[in-house]
């Protein structure tokens, strides 16, 4: 392995200046219980299944640095639960990553949930390079975070947030969950202000959607949420209640200060390539969309290395579908000299823009805070 690091190191060197930086990903596929609402793939396991899952994963690390050196400028680690693994194992995970991607003044962040991570876990992390962490909160309604089988409390999340900032992480991210069980436009601004008051620096508000074969699918959950209306009301009072705190709409459902927005995640939305490993994960490397089937056994499976489905990526309706989820749109100009073929359909744009969906300054389009909650449509009716 150490022959493998100098080979891609060298190999580096002579394409760095050719290739743009990836992102890393990858995937921890444990939980230390399934949430009604997750889809995600994830399962519960001890902690020899996690050393094993680890060596396997370091194992594909050296895979596809060796078949495509490229240099990261970030890396995210996200689940599951990330933090159940604890410090030592994330450490090493990072210390891979560096080793054999470079990470040069990379953005390096660590998902956790409140009450499987402590001041312990923070600094070793914090030691190894961690610089970002995302800490799933959804809600500070203890109410709220019963019905979504949450197994923290709101005071949970604020001991976390202190945790994180005293071992020198201060790009901290909060999650929300919009439109949940029993939650109103009052208990969704209370959540907003807690996080607000923890003084973290970028906010993920998510509607919930009742993903098929899920608990909450299972029990019918619908008839004890909001309506559309009323979520689309909540999002609409949050973007408020966030902006006026500091908190810009940088994409669909994130909020950050300026300066904090999430470097990796942008890069999808830029559609910029980016590495993934693990169960479920999804790449775009060298202009090829790949992914890993949901299924821990075929991942660890070392006779089978490469992704299962191939596919070409970074198409024009791609870049559209993406691009459009950022605040700052599409610059129509650059479009069409990346897509010289292709175009939008200027019927339509003009009518979502006279009708307030999008929003049209010097050549470039996005969307408006109305035009986001039927993102979907619009999207659909520019491409038709």
């Amino acid at each position: 392995m150490q022959g493998l690091i100098v080979q891609y190191k060298e190999n580096a060197k002579k394409e760095e200046n050719a290739l743009d930086h990836i992102g890393i990903y990858l995937h921890i596929p444990f939980c230390d219980g399934k949430c009604p609402y997750c889809d995600f793939y994830s399962m519960k396991a001890d902690e020899s299944r996690y050393d094993e899952y680890i060596r396997s994963l370091t194992e594909r690390m050296y895979w596809f640095a060796g078949q495509t050196p490229r240099r990261a400028d970030t890396l995210y680690i996200g689940g599951g639960t990330p933090s159940l693994l604890g410090g030592e194992r994330i450490s090493e995970l990072i210390c891979r990553s560096r080793a054999l991607f470079g990470l040069e003044e990379a953005e390096i962040t660590v998902e956790c949930n409140p009450r499987s991570s402590n001041g312990a876990f923070f600094r070793e992390i914090a030691a190894a390079g961690a610089n970002r962490v995302s800490i799933g909160m959804q809600s500070a309604s203890e109410e709220e975070l019963l019905l979504l089988g949450r197994r923290h409390h709101a005071e949970d999340a604020a001991e976390t947030v202190a945790a994180a900032r005293q071992a020198g992480i201060d790009n901290i991210s909060l999650d929300l969950m919009i439109g949940t069980p029993g939650q109103t436009t009052a208990s969704l601004l209370r959540s907003a202000d807690f996080c607000i008051a923890q003084g973290v620096k970028h906010i993920s508000a998510y509607m919930l959607k009742i993903e098929e074969g899920t608990r909450f699918d299972r029990e019918d959950i619908i008839d004890r949420c909001p309506d559309g209306d009323e979520t689309a009301d909540m999002y609409e009072q949050l973007c408020k209640r966030l902006e006026r705190n500091g908190f810009e709409r940088y994409e669909i459902s994130n909020f950050a200060v300026t300066g904090f927005e999430s470097r990796h995640n942008l890069k999808y939305w830029h559609c910029e390539e980016y590495l993934g490993l693990g169960p479920a994960a999804h790449s775009f490397v060298n202009g090829r969309r790949l992914y890993y089937p949901r299924s821990i056994e075929k991942f660890m499976d070392s006779s089978n290395p490469e992704p299962l489905f191939d596919c070409e990526g970074g198409g024009f309706e791609e870049y559209v579908m993406l691009r459009l989820r950022l605040r700052e749109g599409i610059d129509l100009q650059e479009l069409q000299q990346q897509y010289p073929d292709c175009g939008l359909n200027r019927t339509q744009q003009e009518l979502l823009e006279k009708n307030g969906f999008l929003h049209n300054s010097n050549g470039r389009i996005s969307l408006t805070t109305k035009g986001v909650l039927v993102s979907n449509e619009i999207i659909s009716r520019l491409l038709a």
